[in-house]
């Protein structure tokens, strides 16, 4: 892979993924130039981060807010951090307020799978898909619909090196 060839797929890798030159530039080098494989294992990594940083007290965040043009939808959410520092962060920023956005579109009820009542659950018809509908975490994206809200929290937990958690939300909507 030329110099040229690869700062394209590393400029490519990164506008898909946001994450770093290095990051990109060592994924794309284990999968010899192939994007698609370096999606994969940045993805894969991005996982691994993850579950490493779970066990980690969050206690710092922020509450974002989010209102519908038409003043009949509002959201806050909780999105906390381990320190204040990630807080401020401009991609952690930007995660908070792309879920509240997120919570005023897709309506979710809970935030886990672990937060809905097993009575709940056993109601319906088909309980894993209620809980694809109705969890945060397992809902696509709505502004990139091949990431689920979980994928797209592992991303940030990954670049920020810190765990985050979505705490809670409250989704207000005139006439609900």
């Amino acid at each position: 892979m030329g110099i040229h060839g690869s700062l394209e797929l590393i400029k490519q890798l990164r506008e898909t993924t946001s994450l770093g030159v290095s990051d990109c530039r060592k994924a794309l080098y284990e999968a010899k130039g192939d994007v698609t494989k370096a999606k994969d294992i940045l993805m894969k990594r991005g996982l691994e981060i993850a579950a490493k940083k779970s066990d980690r007290i969050a206690k710092a965040g922020r509450i974002a807010s989010y209102i519908h043009h038409d003043n009949k939808t509002g959201v806050l959410v909780e999105v906390n951090s381990e320190t204040d520092f990630v807080a401020r962060n401009e991609e952690f920023i930007k995660f908070s307020s792309d879920v509240a956005l997120h919570v005023a579109a897709m309506k979710p009820r809970y935030v886990k799978r672990e937060d809905v009542p097993q009575e709940t659950v056993k109601e319906q018809a088909d309980g894993e898909a209620f809980c694809k509908e109705a969890c945060l975490l397992e809902q696509p994206f709505v502004k990139n619909p091949s990431l689920t809200i979980k994928e797209y929290l592992n991303s940030i937990i990954a670049k920020v090196g810190e765990n985050v958690i979505i705490r809670r939300f409250t989704r207000f909507q005139i006439g609900e």
